[in-house]
């Protein structure tokens, strides 16, 4: 059975502000792959994400994700693009004055939802996802920080995305909480959603095994054709 393209990147380089950030470009993925994207910190993990979803510009190459043509699509394509891509952040992005799900109300209707009977059972089924089913009144400053990553988890599952990019999702957890949250972004791969983590933790490769993908000297290479070189 050949598996679903979601991704592919051909000779593709990424500037910002006029610097060339990652260049020569080639990768393709595919659907339910559990992918690490790794690097030291200012590599350009976080612009190559970024450039999945629009926010960084192709300046050269080729480039389509879920069948958008990144170089050419229109800006009013772009929020539907959006919608088939969870993000998950480092530091979290939820609104502080908002109770989870309010929040997470707040994604489903920007993302046109209108029936509140639905919203109210999407964001059960996430949060039950998530395994904080009973977290739904409490305000972001009531939660852990692993918990705070849960619910940023579940934002990122709202509209059933085929792919998820976590950008250091780990990156303010301790080892155990992190490790659990890994587990959970793990598990999301086995309904054949695409997950790509940005991390410079090397030792949740051993733990959840994933294809690697390394940043290096402005380039993104798989980690077997790296070891060629």
């Amino acid at each position: 059975m050949t598996k679903k393209r979601l991704i592919k990147y051909e000779d593709v380089d990424l500037c910002q502000q006029e610097l060339t950030i990652l260049r020569d470009i080639s990768l393709e993925f595919y659907a339910g792959e559990f992918t690490y994207l790794l690097g030291k910190v200012g590599s350009g993990k976080s612009t190559f994400l970024k450039s999945l979803y629009k926010e960084v510009q192709i300046t050269k190459g080729e480039a389509e994700v879920l069948s958008y043509d990144l170089v050419n699509m229109k800006n009013s394509q772009i929020p539907f693009l959006r919608r088939k891509i969870g993000i998950v952040f480092q530091d979290f992005q939820l609104l502080i004055d908002r109770t989870v799900n309010e929040n997470l109300e707040f994604v489903l209707r920007a993302t046109g939802w209108t029936n509140q009977e639905a919203i109210n059972e999407q964001i059960k089924l996430v949060l039950t996802q998530v395994g904080i089913p009973n977290k739904g009144y409490k305000r972001p400053h009531q939660l852990s920080g692993g918990e705070q990553q849960r619910v940023g988890i579940a934002r990122a599952l709202l509209n059933s995305p085929e792919i998820i990019l976590a950008d250091e999702p780990t990156g303010h957890l301790d080892p155990a909480t992190g490790s659990d949250l890994m587990e959970l972004l793990y598990g999301i791969r086995l309904s054949g959603t695409t997950v790509i983590v940005a991390t410079h933790n090397y030792s949740w490769i051993d733990m959840y095994p994933g294809r690697v993908i390394l940043v290096v000297d402005e380039r993104l290479m798989d980690y077997q054709d790296a070891t060629l070189l």
